[in-house]
Order: C-alpha cells, then sequence, then structure tokens
C-alpha cells in the first residue's frame, strides 16, 4: 500500500489577499501546503481522501492516472469543492467515480453541485456513484476501509483505516470506543493545526499526546497553518517516530 500526501495545508489563517507571512515566502518546498488531501493505492485500486479546491492541481502534480473512488471526512468547502473535476477522471478511465460519504455530507454535495445530481443531465457533468457511509465496515472493491468517528468542534467527521494505516483530519476530539479502532497501526496520520489552543482542530501538543497514547509504529502529522511555522524547525521538535508531512511525500506501508 502507498500513501502520497497530495496537500498537507489548511485555509485556516489564510487571508484574501496574497500572505506575506515568512513561512508562505519560504524557498523550501516542505512549506508549500496545498489543501489537505491524500491518495492510497492499495489492492490494485487507487482512493482519495477529500477533494479540495486543490484537487485538480494536485492529482496533475502527483501523475494520478486511475481514481475509482473518493472517501470525504466531511462537507467543509476546504475539502470538498475540487469535486466537479473528477469528470476527468470520468473521459479517461471510462466509468464512475465512486462516492463515499454520510447522508449528511451528501445533502451538502447534492446542494453545492446541484446539475452534478438534477434530473436533466447535462452532456459531460461528472459522473458519480454515491455510497453511504456509517459507522460500521464496509468495502471497496474487496478492500475494507473503517470509518472512525470523530468530532470538529461539535460537527461529527470521519476519519478512516484502511489495513494497516489510520488517517484522520479536521479533528479535535476521538471517543474511547473510537479509539479501540486505531490500535495496531503501522502509520497514523493526524492533523495538527498550530501549537496554540484552537476550537476545532488538534494543536500540535493535543496531536503528540494521542499519538503517544495510541503507539503507531509511525506517525504523520498533517493540515498545518502557516502559524504552525517552518518544517524544518518543528521536525526537529518532534519524537523520533513522528515526522511532519510535506506536499507530494509518499510513503510504502
Amino acid at each position: 500500500m502507498k500513501l502520497t500526501f497530495l496537500g498537507t495545508g489548511t485555509s485556516q489563517g489564510i487571508p484574501i489577499i496574497a500572505c506575506k507571512c515568512p513561512v508562505c515566502l519560504s524557498t523550501d518546498k516542505r512549506d508549500k501546503r496545498l489543501r489537505t488531501s491524500a491518495l492510497i493505492e492499495v489492492d490494485d485500486i487507487s482512493i482519495v481522501i477529500d477533494s479540495g479546491p486543490d484537487f485538480r492541481y494536485q492529482m496533475l502534480r502527483a501523475k494520478v492516472e486511475k481514481l475509482d473512488a473518493i472517501l470525504f471526512t466531511h462537507e467543509h468547502k476546504d475539502h470538498t469543492a475540487g469535486l466537479d473535476d473528477v469528470r476527468a477522471f470520468n473521459w479517461v478511465n471510462k466509468k464512475a467515480v465512486d462516492i463515499y460519504a454520510e447522508e449528511r455530507v451528501q445533502t451538502s454535495l447534492k446542494q453545492e453541485f446541484a446539475y452534478v445530481f438534477a434530473e436533466f443531465r447535462y452532456p459531460g457533468i461528472p459522473q458519480l456513484n454515491l455510497w453511504t457511509v456509517e459507522n460500521k465496515a464496509f468495502n471497496i472493491n474487496g478492500t475494507e476501509i473503517i470509518p472512525i468517528r470523530a468530532k470538529h468542534h461539535k460537527l461529527p467527521v470521519y476519519g478512516y483505516r484502511i489495513k494497516d494505516m489510520a488517517y484522520i483530519t479536521d479533528a479535535n476530539y476521538i471517543s474511547k470506543e473510537e479509539k479501540e479502532k486505531m490500535k495496531g497501526l503501522k502509520v497514523l496520520v493526524l492533523n495538527a493545526l498550530r501549537k496554540e489552543k484552537h476550537l476545532s482542530h488538534f494543536t500540535l501538543p493535543e496531536a503528540l499526546a494521542l499519538i503517544d497514547e495510541l503507539k503507531p509504529k509511525t506517525a504523520y502529522l498533517t493540515h498545518f497553518s502557516h502559524q504552525l511555522g517552518f518544517h524544518k524547525d518543528i521536525s526537529r521538535e518532534l519524537p523520533d517516530n513522528v515526522f511532519m508531512a510535506y506536499d507530494g511525500l509518499q510513503i510504502d506501508i
């Protein structure tokens, strides 16, 4: 199984105009962060987690030629806004893309992309198969996917476990029962927005505390605000088995 970090950044804290902060002006490519998303290639299928506003460029940059499914964590625009661009994969792969989301998220997608789900289907619109995610395991072409319920402040969101990897973003609370699903991981991916307390995201200290509790073999942090700081500086502060992810990083699991 291969995990590619398509994006590790966030809209959080970024002004409408071009940002002039030192991190955004950094020449280190690891500080250039598009909105958070990931590609998992496993058992001959390609699964993307979330399709934010940068989806098209992320897929081009990663040279992704095949897309079987998208797993959505929640309905916020920085995780869904690029959905229209799956139409290119419809054309290349000659099939609809399977979309997995809970009912609330599906309702949001149908509102935001009403033309995709309208009775009159305009030629060339994205071809999607909607599948409902509940808090129980399901399969994509024989690969087991285990949803992990978390909270993004008061909003329920889903993370996902695929084999020995779990991916959690936009969360700041996971119950004891849901943590049980993350035992024995080789890789845990977890959001860490910044060092200071935040209403709806794990901070760096909170993420490290959860990693210490769950004890995966290796952990990668994602969903960074520029407020967190430079990749090279934060990396020096981390335990030996914890790493800052960066856009384009690929790991074999």
